[in-house]
C-alpha cells in the first residue's frame, strides 16, 4: 500500500529530525503523519509522539506500521489537525508534513507554547503560506532546500537519479 505524499525521504527524515532536535522529555506532534514514518523514528527521541491525520487510508495504513514497529508511545488521531491541536496536550515541538490549513495549524502550535516547528514541503505555494505566517508570529528562522540523488546501476555503471526536491522550513520561538 502505498499513500500521495509519503513516506518521507530516509535523508529528508534525517535533516528534518537534526533541525527539530526533539528530546527524550518532550511531547512531539506530527502533523499530516501519512505513512508514521516521522513518528516511529521519533518515538524513541521523545516522551510521546502525537501522530495526526485526516485521511482514513493514512490512518489505517499508520496503525500497521506503529504496531510493527513496536513503539508504545504514539498516539495516532484521525481529524483536522487544527481541531486536534485544541483538545491534546501541548506539544513542545511539532513536524508538519501535510497540512490544508498550514496558516491556523501554525497559529495553534504557536499558541499552545510550541518551540519549534519543521515543516517538509513540495509546492512553492506551501512554502510561501508557511514563511509568511511564521514571520508574521515570529518563530521564523530558516529554509533548506534539500535535493537527495541515489545511485543505480545502469550500462554495467553507477548513475546518480535526483529524487524530488523538498523544502524543510524551520521556525523556532525566541
Amino acid at each position: 500500500m502505498s499513500l500521495s505524499g509519503g513516506p518521507t525521504q530516509d535523508e529528508i527524515l534525517a535533516i528534518s529530525l537534526s533541525k527539530l532536535s526533539p528530546n527524550k522529555n518532550e511531547i512531539m506532534a506530527d502533523i499530516g503523519c501519512g505513512t508514521c514514518k516521522v513518528s516511529i523514528a521519533a518515538s524513541g527521541l521523545v516522551k510521546k509522539v502525537i501522530a495526526i491525520d485526516r485521511r482514513t487510508e493514512a490512518i489505517n495504513y499508520s496503525k500497521i506500521k506503529i504496531e510493527a514497529s513496536g513503539a508504545k508511545n504514539i498516539e495516532l488521531i484521525a481529524g483536522e489537525a487544527s481541531e486536534i491541536l485544541n483538545r491534546v496536550e501541548n506539544p513542545d515541538c511539532a513536524f508538519i508534513g501535510g497540512s490544508g490549513n498550514i496558516e491556523t495549524v501554525l497559529e495553534i502550535l504557536v499558541t499552545k507554547g510550541c518551540k519549534r516547528v519543521v515543516i517538509n514541503a513540495v509546492l512553492l505555494n506551501t512554502v510561501t503560506k508557511a514563511v509568511n505566517t511564521m514571520k508574521k508570529l515570529g518563530i521564523f528562522e530558516e529554509i533548506v532546500h534539500v535535493q537527495v540523488s541515489c545511485s543505480y546501476t545502469l550500462a554495467g555503471d553507477i548513475m546518480l537519479k535526483p529524487k524530488n526536491p523538498v523544502y524543510i522550513i524551520v521556525g523556532r520561538t525566541k
